[in-house]
């Protein structure tokens, strides 16, 4: 289990499916946790017993985020074709999925972070999408965020770049609940709320309120996939920011 990026097991008497980003400390959502998220969840998606899921992690930080590496030109069609498959996993999943959050959660962690339900956060978490300040952009939060907090606040996060407190997300409505500590909050929200209910009608439940949101968000997924790798990844500057980070140096923009 050691040389797994993701622990899982069952709580609550198999009533609580548990993941754990298990890659301290940057947690970093590469190929290797992409695929680790994405077996857990088909694993345990018709569990009979199952009335939620809950997402934390190892380590201060929830997550630094995804790979630079793999967002070269060479790699990112398969790194971001197998996110996105995530994320539409994430909120396709039959089940409440709750999110606890301490640390930095930025760019590809909060994308993950973002598909789910409800998000817990620690007094010192801070949230943000970077990928402004590479030249590229954030595909998978451009559809989730303006649905979660608004089309304004979502284009504040995705066009400054910069970090939201707890605090500040609380108040926007990007995570629902600030604590001393997040994994205590929601396994506390899951005793009081969602294990006395019918596992089976939950699951109803879940697809009656997601349904017109899971809609918007997968045909949107579409679409900036396609304007990241066929447009984005062709331009100069794209390629400049992620090669400029990798080699530990100031980017040269030629805006273009």
């Amino acid at each position: 289990m050691s040389d797994s990026p993701l622990k899982v097991w069952l709580d609550r008497d198999g009533t609580l499916l548990r993941l754990r980003l298990a890659q301290p400390k940057a947690n970093i959502v590469d190929a290797a946790m992409i695929g680790a998220l994405e077996a857990a969840l088909a694993e345990y998606r018709d569990a009979k017993d199952l009335r939620a899921v809950l997402l934390d992690h190892e380590g201060p930080h929830f997550s630094f985020g995804a790979s630079v590496a793999e967002h070269m030109p060479d790699q990112c069609a398969d790194m971001l074709k197998s996110l996105h498959a995530l994320v539409r996993s994430m909120i396709n999943f039959p089940l409440p999925l709750l999110v606890a959050i301490k640390g930095q959660c930025l760019g590809g962690g909060l994308e993950v972070a973002a598909a789910g339900s409800m998000l817990f956060a620690a007094e010192d978490a801070k949230l943000g999408q970077p990928e402004i300040k590479l030249a590229v952009f954030a595909p998978a939060a451009s559809c989730l965020l303006p649905e979660r907090i608004g089309q304004a606040k979502a284009e504040d996060m995705l066009l400054s770049g910069r970090s939201l407190g707890a605090d500040e997300a609380l108040t926007n409505g990007l995570v629902d609940s600030v604590s001393e500590d997040p994994e205590v909050a929601a396994l506390a929200y899951f005793d009081k709320y969602l294990a006395p209910s019918s596992a089976s009608t939950l699951r109803f439940a879940v697809l009656a309120a997601r349904n017109e949101y899971r809609q918007r968000v997968i045909i949107k997924l579409e679409r900036v996939e396609t304007l990241y790798l066929d447009e984005l990844m062709k331009t100069h500057d794209a390629v400049e920011g992620l090669t400029a980070f990798i080699e530990k140096r100031q980017a040269k923009w030629e805006n273009r």
